[in-house]
């Protein structure tokens, strides 16, 4: 996949070194609007966070992913990202690499499962550089021995700008991973921890060392260039990135209102399946495909009166799911009427679904189904 020829397009490299949270997780949304405005060139960020925090994705619901108080009474930052994806405990031992990218570009695939397989094999090639025998796993991970050593995600920014952001794992502190995550036990747990020992690991793990971040970065640059056929010129923020950031990114992120967008209606509550009143109920499903997708809905017999979509799955455009919990208001739950719902949203809206076939979002609904025949409607 290496391209030996002359570089076909220019880009900038940005490192922001170490940073604080909220800017390492966050600064490239403010070089994608100026990328989408025609104000920046196409960039690469690289970073790391200068102290601990916890991080939700964009469609997760936080009290059903993160224990808040914990993260509050230990100074954690929660954080929730632009991208879809899970909740994951984040320090200075990753080293972010965020990609920001016109849809003009000759060398960024349009079609989001070749674009984490085009981009993600410049993680593989860092990897295996330093000694280990990485392999891109799909949808977006890289994984040595079977276990995941880098989680990426991938969205899209205003109309032209494509993203895709992920990291280097240095070392790894297991037991923050599961303390910071809601679980029903102490068990729980403990198991969850065990698990995450034996499905994701880090350099130290593997290699007993953490190499020098220099080279890391310096060969990340340099995959980059050999894989992408691409230029990187250092560069730093310019004054409009800095205070878009400042002005309107930094601020989205610190709000409750962004925090908090998982609650987005009072109608969608707390239970597995709770009877409001004669043939009126909420019921909560979860269906497993390649990600979680969760199921909110308020049902009147076999009739969604409303429904909430969460889960660690990407949708891009991200914004567009609220479409498709609106599309299915007011529908009777069959198989066919769902086909056809959720087939015309997808073809109306232009997603993508990295993953996620129309299919899935179907069959998490069918799953409301059996809760209908528990009450009657009423008469």
């Amino acid at each position: 996949m290496r391209n030996p020829k002359q570089p076909i397009e220019n880009w900038r490299l940005i490192d922001l070194g170490i940073v604080e949270p909220y800017r390492a997780q966050t600064f490239y949304e403010a070089v994608a609007l100026a990328v989408d405005q025609g104000l920046s060139p196409n960039t690469l960020l690289l970073c790391q966070p200068a102290s601990p925090y916890v991080c939700i994705g964009f469609h997760q619901e936080l009290e059903k992913e993160v224990d808040v108080e914990y993260c509050c009474n230990n100074h954690l930052p929660i954080i929730r990202r632009s991208q879809g994806g899970g909740a994951t405990y984040l320090d200075s031992n990753q080293v972010f690499y965020q990609i920001v990218a016109s849809k003009e570009s000759k060398v960024i695939p349009l079609d989001v499962e070749r674009l984490f397989e085009k981009l993600v094999s410049v993680t593989v090639h860092v990897y295996r550089s330093l000694g280990l025998p990485a392999e891109f796993k799909p949808l977006n991970d890289v994984v040595v021995r079977g276990k995941k050593i880098s989680g990426n995600g991938a969205g899209q920014f205003g109309v032209h700008t494509t993203i895709l952001v992920g990291n280097i794992i240095l070392d790894l502190n297991y037991d923050a991973m599961a303390r910071v995550l809601k679980v029903p036990s102490e068990k729980f747990r403990d198991k969850m921890a065990q698990s995450m020992k034996e499905w994701v690991t880090s350099l130290k793990r593997e290699l007993g060392y953490i190499p020098s971040i220099k080279q890391i970065k310096q060969t990340l640059a340099e995959e980059y260039e050999n894989i992408l056929g691409i230029k990187l010129n250092p560069g730093s923020p310019s004054a409009e990135e800095e205070e878009k950031w400042r002005t309107k990114i930094k601020p989205k992120h610190l709000s409750q209102s962004w925090l908090q967008m998982g609650n987005r209606r009072k109608v969608i509550t707390e239970g597995k399946a709770v009877r409001i009143t004669s043939g009126v109920k909420v019921v909560e499903v979860d269906h497993k495909a390649k990600k979680l997708i969760r199921i909110r809905a308020e049902l009147i017999g076999n009739k969604i009166l409303d429904i909430m979509f969460t889960g660690d799955f990407f949708m891009i455009p991200e914004s567009k799911l609220q479409n498709l919990e609106s599309s299915l208001k007011g529908v009777t739950i069959s198989h066919e009427e769902l086909m056809k719902r959720i087939h015309k949203f997808y073809k109306e809206s232009q997603i993508e679904t990295p993953g996620i076939a129309p299919e899935d979002f179907v069959d998490a609904v069918m799953k409301l189904k059996k809760f209908t025949e528990t009450y009657a409607p009423p008469t």
